[in-house]
């Protein structure tokens, strides 16, 4: 016979075991989460980055000269770039890992880029001066980071020229956050 002892432990081993996969369970859960935010932050702050830098480059275009930028590949080592730093590659949207949006005007070409993504940021606040209005955005397709004219002040009859466009936004800088 089995001692009355014994067999009271032995349910209890059992009990314990379940007991610590369930916490292990709720702490892989927690630090997964953790994981999760982590993660979509970087790729916010690699999403600024390249807009900025997609942002940067067609300023740079239009400020060498009157030719609307039609294509984002003649920012890629151009000749009218080369001394400015011009776009070492086609970048890939981070948060869809596909093309960014190209924002187009017929007339004056391409101004922007913007993410194709309807998913929703995790970042509201807190963004560097030149990205103010993105405060407050529902959707990452929202974050158009776009290259901003304004146009002539001369009585303002004369059509909107890139050669005498002003620049309203200043070349990024790698945010600091």
């Amino acid at each position: 016979m089995i001692p009355l002892r014994l067999r009271s432990q032995s349910g209890f081993t059992y009990v314990a075991a379940l007991f610590m996969v369930a916490i292990m369970g709720v702490l892989l859960g927690a630090v997964g989460q953790s994981v999760s935010v982590i993660m979509k932050r970087e790729k916010e702050k690699e999403l600024i980055f390249r807009g900025l830098q997609y942002r940067d480059a067609i300023e740079r275009w239009n400020k060498k000269g009157p030719m609307p930028l039609k294509d984002l590949k003649r920012l890629l080592n151009d000749p009218l770039n080369v001394p400015n730093g011009g776009l070492r590659k086609l970048y890939k949207d981070p948060i869809t890992g596909e093309d960014f949006k190209v924002l187009e005007d017929k007339q004056f070409g391409i101004y922007g880029v913007a993410s194709k993504s309807s998913a929703e940021p995790y970042k509201q606040s807190d963004f560097p001066e030149a990205l103010k209005n993105f405060e407050g955005k529902k959707k990452y397709r929202e974050w158009e980071f776009v290259f901003k004219r304004q146009p002539p002040v001369a009585h303002g009859t004369q059509p909107m020229n890139p050669a005498n466009q002003q620049l309203i936004m200043p070349l990024s800088e790698p945010e600091g956050n």
